[in-house]
């Protein structure tokens, strides 16, 4: 959740991050300054920089044309791990807000005809922007969500773009959808986004509100908007913030789901004290202590953030230890590390549940629960590993895994910031749903009224 912090601790807590901004007077951040995202995005997609960045973008490209299958274990999906329950959800009010969206959208294309008409101007696209928010429910483009500052895939709404009546229509969609307090985190990490934007001279690329809403409906034609009939979803995503929601009946699916912060604190101006992924750094450190030298042994799968014993492809320039980041969505990540249902204590087992609950916190309590029951179900076949060291003041990385959940933590190297080691002030997490549950992937033929098909992910 989004904590905030008295105004001491954050002035001591900002001076690590405040050593290491950048020099505004180069090249890429002259750039930065000058451009805004759509400006930004040709700068990779059209000129190939910076060329590593693209060639992940190309990676990407090619993973997204593989059917959609699920993260595993070991390559091999288990079926019937996920169904259809009353989990307490009014649907009917995140619909009716999903409608106020969708009213405020007709009145933009409205406008935007009656401006074409009176001008006598040829429209430039005959696109709609209801057409570009709302797309069919398999739509490929589920998956192509994306968390670099780069707009890569752009469809729905751009907060940014608009006016603050439709910007803050979507915002109730999401507020009505998530819990109190993971709403509130997520609006804490725009936030931050923001402040990122203002210290690197970069507010038109990255913003509070630098990000792209798309609904997720309908079995008929291009922008068939949400019901409580029928399956539908949403997803919120840009720099550091990439929501996946799939609904249906009283149930919610919140995955994927990836959550990050350069720098995780705000120290100055009207959001001063805002912090964001402590929960999760604490929770983890704590786990990884109280482990017996033996176990901790186990745990520790490679004692350095980037270990020489790390084989090819384990860590790389843009998710450095993330392994299950954007459009990654088919891959196998063996278990690794201490097995929490066998071997921790159940104090030990206590934090692991802990663990987990933090990243279960945008679902709204009843869902929250419902997905615990399910993991408490699984520890026997749920791992915990770690990279890095175990000291308080150093950086590290941890995973937590099991048939129905998989979250990771890493803390990065500098992307705006200088910092060239991983730094305690810039933090990736992530959440997804093995065996298919991404996207409600796996819940997907047991929804009445949801389209049959094998899910072959195309154009």
């Amino acid at each position: 959740m989004a904590d905030n912090i008295p105004a001491g601790v954050v002035a001591d807590k900002a001076a690590a991050f405040r050593q290491h901004l950048p020099d505004l007077s180069t090249p890429r951040f002259t750039t930065l300054a000058a451009s805004d995202a759509h400006s930004h995005a040709a700068e990779l997609l059209e000129h190939r920089r910076p060329p590593w960045l693209y060639g992940l973008y190309e990676h990407w490209m090619r993973l997204l044309q593989e059917p959609f299958k699920g993260v595993t274990n070991d390559g091999v999906v288990r079926p019937g791990l996920f169904k259809v329950r009353d989990e307490g959800v009014d649907m009917a009010r995140i619909v009716q807000r999903a409608g106020e969206v969708l009213r405020l959208v007709d009145e933009v294309d409205a406008a935007a005809s009656a401006d074409a008409a009176a001008t006598g101007r040829t429209k430039r696209t005959t696109t709609t922007l209801r057409d570009r928010t709302v797309l069919h429910i398999d739509s490929p483009e589920w998956r192509t969500w994306s968390n670099p500052e780069f707009l890569l895939s752009d469809k729905g709404i751009r907060l940014d773009e608009h006016a603050p009546a439709l910007r803050d229509a979507v915002m109730a969609v999401v507020s009505a959808t998530l819990s109190p307090e993971g709403y509130d985190k997520a609006v804490a990490a725009m936030r931050i986004n923001g402040f990122l934007g203002q210290l690197v001279g970069g507010e038109k690329v990255m913003n509070e509100w630098s990000y792209n809403f798309v609904l997720f409906a309908g079995k008929g034609g291009i922008g068939e908007g949400p019901s409580v009939a029928a399956p539908w979803g949403w997803a919120l995503y840009g720099h550091h913030l990439c929501l996946s929601v799939f609904l249906y009946g009283s149930q919610i699916v919140v995955s994927p789901w990836f959550t990050g912060a350069e720098p995780n604190v705000i120290d100055a101006g009207p959001y001063a004290g805002t912090r964001i992924l402590v929960r999760e750094e604490a929770l983890g450190l704590q786990l990884v202590q109280s482990l017996s030298s033996g176990l901790r042994r186990k745990a520790v799968v490679y004692e350095h953030m980037k270990d020489p014993a790390m084989p090819k492809g384990r860590w790389n320039h843009d998710d450095q230890r993330h392994l299950c980041g954007a459009y990654r969505d088919n891959r196998v990540v063996p278990y690794e590390g201490v097995c929490v249902g066998s071997e921790m204590s159940p104090a030990q087992v206590a934090v692991v549940e802990a663990i987990v609950e933090e990243y279960l916190l945008y679902l709204p309590k009843g869902s929250r629960e419902a997905k615990m029951r399910d993991v408490r179900e699984w520890l026997g076949e749920t791992y915990f590993c770690w990279i890095g060291g175990t000291g308080d003041d150093d950086a590290f990385y941890y995973r937590v895994q099991s048939p129905v959940v998989l979250v990771e933590f890493d803390h990065h190297s500098g992307v705006f910031l200088t910092n060239e080691e991983p730094a305690k002030f810039h933090v990736h997490t992530l959440l997804r749903t093995p065996n298919g549950g991404d996207y409600g992937m796996a819940l997907r033929r047991e929804c009445e009224g949801s389209v049959e098909q094998g899910y072959i992910w195309e154009g």
